[in-house]
């Protein structure tokens, strides 16, 4: 898996991925990071959340721009998108990825090279069309289950919905 250091870090600052009890930095912060592993993704940019209970890594979440919480992203849902850096439940704070490459929970079928929509199941995104449900700025980069089952590569830049049919 990836091994994201920030550029911009701070003693004491917590890593991108990883999950905390405890507030350690401003909510809505931003941080820019490299991946240092044989991933090699490349630079990222990543906000920092309160998490809700099962979020997942890898899931795709729906960020609150008045309160910087997340919950995970289904069908109908409008605003900016994320994907969890760790496993961040509730009354927990991490990082939520928002442009780089970007590692997703994708449906079964979903392809590479593909535009993705959100789903009835929170949390995970696919290739397939969907009215209103497309997360703009957001690519598939490889087929599902790569790097792992059940996760796809995505190259996203600050994605969001909109609950408007295309």
């Amino acid at each position: 898996m990836s091994d994201f250091k920030r550029l911009n870090g701070i003693i004491g600052g917590q890593a991108i991925d990883e999950n905390s009890t405890t507030q350690k930095h401003e909510l809505g912060e931003i941080a820019y990071a490299r991946d240092t592993a044989s991933t090699a993704y490349g630079d990222g940019v990543f906000i920092y959340c309160t998490g809700l209970a099962s979020v997942a890594v890898g899931e795709c979440v729906k960020i609150e721009a008045d309160t910087y919480t997340v919950k995970l992203a289904v069908a109908d849902d409008a605003g900016a998108i994320g994907f969890a850096m760790a496993a961040t439940v509730a009354d927990e704070y991490g990082w939520f990825q928002i442009k780089g490459c970007a590692v997703g929970l994708g449906a079964a079928s979903n392809a590479d090279n593909a535009a993705q929509y959100l789903t009835a199941t929170a949390g995970t995104i696919d290739d397939a069309v969907v009215a209103g449900d497309r997360i703009h700025n957001c690519l598939s980069v490889s087929a599902v289950d790569t790097p792992s089952t059940g996760l796809i590569e995505l190259d996203i830049n600050y994605p969001h919905t909109d609950n408007i049919a295309d």
